[in-house]
């Protein structure tokens, strides 16, 4: 840790060299999340954009603008798709519930434990104090989603409008009557005894280890039960052969058939989609060259295709592993 130095917040820029400043700015993607601005003097300014933000979530700021760059790299997680409405997602999570619960099973939510997790709670507090849903209990099994929303708690001055308000309003946005806090590994197991209406939200996101792993284990051949995966979902995880339609899956040393009803909401996503990473970039001032990273070889290529035919810059680069680029001349 000691190579590492805390920054005050965003938009200050930091002093590298005599040359080089950076700076950060918000990201919108995770609680202090930041995409930086390199600034070289004779040169002129670079930014990584890093994970980019999904647009109005109730919990996190929308992504900041730049205003100019030379070069950017960015993200294409998303890049080549658009994401449902956010209100349809969370209309879709609020049926999947009741639907769940009318079959008589429980729904298995894997969530990172990193602002999705607290997302989900936010929403399910909602369901709550409305009567949305019915009475269920709800099992936040993550250790570190727990830290995380405490580490949340305490910084409200990084908070959407809509969780602030919340705050200032002396509520938790994050607790709701039914809410069970699970650290244990002993209390994790007890939830697997539990055959209905339970919301289990526990990690990993992708279901490649975790708690997660376990509550699939006692749920996925039950047709009552559902998955509901509200997070991207990587090629060759199990959570990306569940959502492929796969009929059975290695879950440890077992294999299991995939009854369970399987839902994918987009929605929830905390990364941008196409059409906000491209409205990001154009609010990007003299862009000579976009580089895109971070996202599966077919999606950059249609990304590639659709920044150079909307003239978004005139070089659209995705970089194969080890490639360099000379981005100036030496004088």
């Amino acid at each position: 840790m000691r190579y590492f130095n805390p920054v005050d917040g965003y938009d200050n820029p930091i002093n590298l060299t005599g040359k080089i400043t950076a700076t950060f700015r918000d990201a919108g993607h995770i609680f202090g999340s930041a995409f930086i601005e390199v600034a070289i003097k004779e040169y002129g300014k670079i930014i990584f954009s890093g994970d980019l933000g999904n647009r109005n979530k109730p919990i996190i700021r929308n992504p900041s603008f730049p205003d100019m760059a030379d070069v950017v790299v960015i993200e294409g997680t998303y890049s080549d798709r658009n994401h449902k409405n956010i209100d349809e997602s969370v209309q879709e999570l609020r049926q999947a519930i009741i639907d769940t619960f009318r079959r008589g099973g429980n729904l298995l939510i894997p969530a990172f434990a990193i602002e999705r997790a607290q997302d989900i709670l936010y929403y399910l507090r909602e369901f709550r104090e409305n009567g949305d849903i019915p009475s269920c209990s709800v099992f936040l099994d993550s250790p570190m989603a727990l830290n995380v929303a405490e580490i949340m708690r305490r910084n409200p001055g990084y908070f959407d409008h809509e969780t602030a308000k919340l705050f200032q309003e002396k509520k938790d946005p994050f607790s709701f009557p039914g809410l069970k806090l699970i650290r244990t590994q002993e209390e994790s197991r007890k939830i697997n005894f539990i055959k209905s209406r339970a919301i289990i939200i526990a990690g990993s996101g992708m279901c490649t280890g975790g708690r997660i792993k376990h509550h699939l284990k006692h749920n996925i051949w039950r047709k009552e039960s559902s998955i509901v995966f509200v997070g991207y979902q990587a090629e060759g995880t199990l959570g990306r052969k569940i959502v492929d339609g796969e009929k059975t899956v290695n879950i440890f040393e077992d294999r299991f058939k995939v009854n369970a009803q399987v839902y994918t909401i987009g929605g929830f996503s905390a990364h941008a989609d196409r059409d906000t990473l491209i409205d990001w970039l154009k609010h990007i001032n003299g862009l000579k060259h976009v580089f895109l990273v971070h996202g599966e070889s077919d999606n950059l290529l249609l990304f590639q295709k659709v920044l150079l035919e909307r003239n978004i810059s005139d070089m659209v680069s995705i970089p194969r592993l080890h490639e360099s680029f000379l981005l100036q001349e030496s004088p």
